[in-house]
């Protein structure tokens, strides 16, 4: 039977967030018909049986592997009987009636085709909601700090606005993400390729691309803690940040696929040529050669990872 809003949710060893993120969500949805959906990617805590057992209404959809966050997403579409599809994460809270206003919005503004929301963390600071694409050049501006020099580049994440009022932007992250049905049915959902990171700023590109327009919304606020399914993963730290090999992954796969061969070179060089700033830094200031070893760590591993995936040609898991 068809109903306004699905709600797909994607499950990785997150037990411990679904009583919070389910009861936001009944506190959230008001009048609206909502069918949900919970994909669980071979979790190891007891997730599947918790749901089963605490929420009969769900309808659950159980991998025997762990196929990625695109991935699992995309099989939820087979089920999906709304006509808005919301992907939303396992630790993003939403506020009481926050999703009725931003099906609302949808209804009221139908050129409107992608729509995400303020973000904020666990102490209530601001999480970069409405961003632009990243290019090799932005992204070496920003894992530099050559941004306070380059001010008039077009970072990913721009926040010297107060994010008070409704504004188109490139995309929204995946934690919360409203989706008219007919986008789906135009461009599909994510590119498998991506097994996590990415893949909603690559739907998005496409969206845009199909002439829909991504939209910024701020009267709904979720609270999203970042990170919750991925802290198994292997991880690189450069220079304090710690970046996971699937994210080094993901942008090699994106440039590769909209910048071409000559855009992957360029982020390749400017990857190795950020590391090399950012380990010049480190000795500069004394920190010692740990976060020297961690830049030269990155750029080797993006250098393995530009050849396991056949120079970004496909994924390696």
């Amino acid at each position: 039977m068809a109903c306004d809003l699905t709600i797909i949710v994607v499950n990785y060893n997150t037990a411990h967030l679904l009583d919070e993120m389910f009861g936001a969500v009944e506190a959230a949805i008001g009048q609206l018909s909502v069918q949900k959906i919970v994909v669980d990617n071979a979790s190891r805590d007891g997730s599947a049986a918790l749901i089963r057992e605490r929420y009969p209404d769900v309808e659950l959809i159980v991998n025997a592997e762990n196929v990625g966050f695109g991935r699992a997403n995309n099989q939820a579409l087979a089920l999906a009987r709304g006509r808005y599809l919301l992907l939303l994460n396992t630790d993003a809270f939403v506020d009481a009636g926050g999703i009725e206003r931003t099906v609302r919005y949808l209804d009221a503004h139908p050129a409107c085709t992608v729509l995400g929301v303020r973000l904020v963390g666990r102490d209530g600071v601001l999480q970069p909601s409405c961003r632009y694409f990243p290019t090799p050049w932005n992204e070496f501006l920003v894992r530099t700090g050559f941004d306070r020099v380059f001010r008039g580049a077009r970072l990913v994440d721009d926040m010297a606005w107060d994010h008070a009022s409704a504004r188109e932007c490139d995309w929204v992250p995946g934690c919360y993400c409203l989706l008219r049905r007919e986008v789906v049915e135009r461009i599909g959902l994510f590119d498998p390729r991506y097994f996590l990171y990415y893949e909603e700023v690559d739907h998005c590109r496409a969206e845009k691309a199909a002439g829909g327009q991504v939209m910024y919304f701020p009267d709904t606020t979720v609270v999203h803690i970042g990170g919750e399914s991925a802290k198994s993963d292997s991880e690189l730290s450069a220079s304090g940040r710690q970046i996971p090999a699937l994210q080094i992954e993901s942008a090699l796969l994106y440039y590769r696929k909209h910048h071409g061969l000559m855009g992957l070179w360029l982020a390749m060089l400017l990857t190795a040529l950020g590391d090399a700033v950012l380990a010049l830094k480190a000795l500069l200031k004394g920190r010692g050669w740990r976060d020297v070893e961690a830049c030269l760590a990155h750029t080797a591993a993006t250098g393995s990872l530009l050849r396991r995936t056949a120079w970004a040609t496909r994924p390696t898991r």
